[in-house]
């Protein structure tokens, strides 16, 4: 069972950015499929960006050009770069894992964004 736990989210004016992080344990990192989700109240969880073992990185239409994944295998971690934010942004962020042989999946506890008018 891989153990996720995500920091650096926060209230931030739009245009503004934030960096999220998520650190994980429990599996090698590098055999994780790496992705960040969202989930505003009242909608469904959503894919927000999704990076693999390879390093190929997907995005949601509404944050290209403004998001950046990454991973760091060294440290075990990905990131969330977020660059002019929108209040539209703001939600629970969720860090997820899945392992690219096993399919076993795991979520973190999520973190807010909140991003002001």
């Amino acid at each position: 069972q891989v153990h996720l736990v995500e920091s650096g989210g926060g209230l931030v004016q739009a245009g503004g950015s934030l960096r999220l992080s998520c650190v994980a344990s429990g599996s090698i990192f590098s055999r994780l499929v790496m992705a960040w989700y969202h989930q505003a109240p009242g909608k469904q969880r959503e894919l927000v960006a999704s990076v693999t073992t390879g390093g190929t990185t997907n995005y949601a239409e509404s944050v290209k050009g403004r998001f950046t994944v990454s991973r760091d295998n060294a440290k075990n971690t990905v990131y969330l770069q977020m660059n002019s934010l929108k209040p539209e942004d703001t939600a629970v962020y969720y860090c997820y894992a899945r392992h690219e042989l096993f399919g076993s999946a795991s979520w973190g506890q999520g973190t807010q964004v909140t991003v002001s008018s």
